[in-house]
């Protein structure tokens, strides 16, 4: 599902692209060092988004270096870490478990199926470092699966942190049903520790989450049909046009960089404003023009 939050290259300065390319060489280098190849492998441009946040929020004490990998075996890249590319990276495997699980139970997958077995093995460490985190995770799955489903009932979700909010997911054609069990899932996830910013930062996840969700099922509308498998807009009793789904996709991103202004950020703020402003859409218009090319 993840992978639309990404930065659009032309429109960043060098210096900034390089930044962005620093960190998302950070992160890639501590999944290696803390999971391995495996967890190598699943570097996203979701938790590099959330590694840049983080970084602009709290302005750690960061260290740079330059190494060679296998994808550039000629030239060392700058890397750049500090504390929140831990978090990132143990947020990016909790996130990918369930990710490969899902791939295995719809496709049988079974090259899903063996990673999920390896970096399964590091989920009880992951459940007791960040049981929030860990529980809306795997929360949001059985949710998620109950409402994929149509059977889904009202329940109450208990964040590991003594809130509980109502699940009111009855309708499985509810736009807002469906895309708000990710939105509250990565809510929690960008909500790295209970502070004053907690709250803004489950905001912005949340929005994000429900575009994800959204532009993720926009995107598979085509496939879904022909596997006769769920897929929320086309649960809306006809047949919604670009222009709408692009309204609604906008409304979510329009909230989010809201929550985003709202967060005292001027470190890496530009590199952050390129990806919600901008990046974000290139997926949605390389879709459009996919499918404008197929319709002509």
């Amino acid at each position: 599902m993840f992978g639309y939050i990404i930065a659009n290259k032309p429109e960043l300065k060098i210096k900034d692209y390089e930044i962005y390319h620093s960190y998302y060489c950070g992160l890639c280098h501590t999944l290696k060092r803390r999971y391995g190849r495996a967890g190598q492998l699943t570097l996203s441009y979701d938790m590099t988004f959330l590694y840049i946040l983080l970084s602009g929020l709290y302005e750690p004490e960061e260290t740079d270096s330059e190494r060679r990998c296998v994808l550039h075996p000629a030239k060392k890249q700058l890397q750049r870490e500090n504390p929140y590319a831990v978090y990132a990276a143990d947020m990016n495997v909790l996130l990918s478990y369930y990710d490969l699980m899902d791939d295995w139970q719809d496709e049988h997958s079974h090259k899903s199926l063996a990673a999920a077995r390896i970096l399964g093995k590091r989920l009880p460490e992951l459940e007791e470092a960040y049981p929030r985190q860990a529980a809306a995770v795997k929360r949001y799955v059985e949710e998620l699966g109950r409402l994929e489903s149509a059977v889904c009932t009202p329940d109450a979700v208990d964040t590991g942190a003594g809130a509980r909010s109502e699940v009111l997911a009855a309708d499985p054609s509810s736009l807002d049903a469906a895309a708000g069990l990710t939105g509250t899932m990565l809510g929690e996830i960008f909500c790295m520790k209970e502070d004053e910013w907690a709250l803004t930062l489950r905001r912005l996840g949340f929005y994000l989450g429900k575009y994800i969700y959204l532009m993720d099922a926009w995107e598979d509308r085509s496939s879904d049909r022909e596997k006769g498998s769920y897929n929320v807009w086309l649960m809306q009793g006809r047949e919604v046009d670009e222009q709408e789904a692009r309204s609604v996709l906008n409304l979510m991103m329009s909230e989010c960089a809201f929550s985003f202004e709202a967060l005292p950020v001027l470190k890496n703020a530009e590199i952050i404003r390129n990806i919600l402003y901008s990046g974000v859409w290139i997926k949605y218009e390389q879709v459009r023009q996919k499918e404008n090319e197929s319709k002509n």
